[in-house]
């Protein structure tokens, strides 16, 4: 493991310092990314709000942030443009080596062509649980504001313990003559689930930490992922039609 992924509002706005607690000098030898929107009264991207967060980062983290993100945009679009301004400001000073977005539901967001600073990289989730609708507007936003990379999140939805997950068999997914566990096959199709460069996840667990990383060796078939975007595609428009 060589990058950690965190939030300014993490574990009641204390996860930086609990970070720098926990590894200490070690801090320095992972590559960080963590995202700034959320405050104690609520979601605010006012740019001011937003500058002010992302100074308080290097003081609490003790090191400078590898990527900041927007978090979670779609619940203050108005402010959207201006917000994504002001990231590019703190990255062009110093307070970060990169800037983006990060969307749990792109939606509303993929709906319009908007005038922001192209940014370094755009998270959206990514997996077999996410829908079709969200699936197609990640990849729509991630176009439009011209991401340079493409980052995934939750492959399980929040919960690899969910029952929904025993009953899917995930390896259809692999090249066959692979082996590979029910999560490890999950996780290898949500790097193509869409299409990503990097894949994060949470967990408590070092077990389960180490069955995730061994899945990246894992090769996914393009024609079946193909062939599910189609059927999940086809899936969505009938439950339209019937709404």
């Amino acid at each position: 493991m060589t990058r950690l992924d965190t939030a300014f509002n993490y574990q009641r706005f204390t996860a930086h310092r609990l970070l720098a607690d926990a590894a200490g000098d070690l801090l320095a030898s992972f590559e960080i990314s963590t995202k700034v929107g959320f405050f104690p009264d609520g979601h605010d991207l006012t740019p001011e709000r937003l500058k002010a967060a992302v100074r308080e980062i290097p003081e609490e983290l003790g090191c400078v942030p590898d990527t900041v993100l927007l978090h979670n945009p779609e619940n203050s679009i108005e402010g959207f443009e201006g917000a994504c301004a002001a990231l590019a400001e703190m990255r062009y000073a110093g307070y970060c080596g990169a800037w983006g977005l990060s969307s749990w539901d792109p939606r509303v967001l993929a709906e319009r062509d908007w005038s922001v600073p192209r940014p370094d990289v755009v998270m959206v989730r990514a997996g077999l649980s996410v829908p079709a609708p969200v699936l197609e507007a990640a990849e729509r936003f991630s176009t439009r504001v011209g991401a340079r990379a493409v980052w995934g999140m939750a492959p399980f939805g929040g919960d690899a313990a969910d029952p929904l997950w025993s009953g899917v068999d995930t390896s259809l997914f692999l090249d066959p003559g692979q082996r590979a566990s029910r999560v490890q096959a999950t996780v290898a199709a949500a790097w193509a689930v869409p299409e990503v460069e990097r894949l994060t996840v949470g967990t408590s667990s070092p077990a389960h930490l180490e069955e995730i990383v061994q899945a990246e060796s894992l090769t996914v078939s393009a024609s079946m992922v193909d062939r599910y975007r189609t059927l999940l595609r086809r899936r969505a428009e009938r439950v339209d039609t019937a709404s």
